[in-house]
C-alpha cells in the first residue's frame, strides 16, 4: 500500500509542476512536426499525471 501513495503523491506533483516544461518549447517555437509532438507528449504525460496524483491526501486542504 505504501508505493500506492508514493506513486499517488508523484502523480500529484508531477501534475502540479509539469507545466514548467511547456515553457522552453513554447519559446522556441511550434515550427515543425517534432516540436507539436513534443507539445502532444507533454500534454499527454501532464494529464496522466493528474489523473494518476488526483487522489493523493495533501490537495484537498
Amino acid at each position: 500500500m505504501h508505493l500506492g501513495n508514493s506513486v499517488t503523491a508523484a502523480g500529484f506533483w508531477l501534475g502540479t509542476l509539469f507545466p514548467v516544461a511547456y515553457l522552453p518549447v513554447f519559446l522556441s517555437g511550434i515550427d515543425s512536426v517534432w516540436s507539436l509532438s513534443l507539445v502532444f507528449g507533454l500534454l499527454t504525460l501532464h494529464a496522466l499525471a493528474l489523473v494518476v496524483g488526483h487522489d493523493y491526501p495533501g490537495s484537498r486542504r
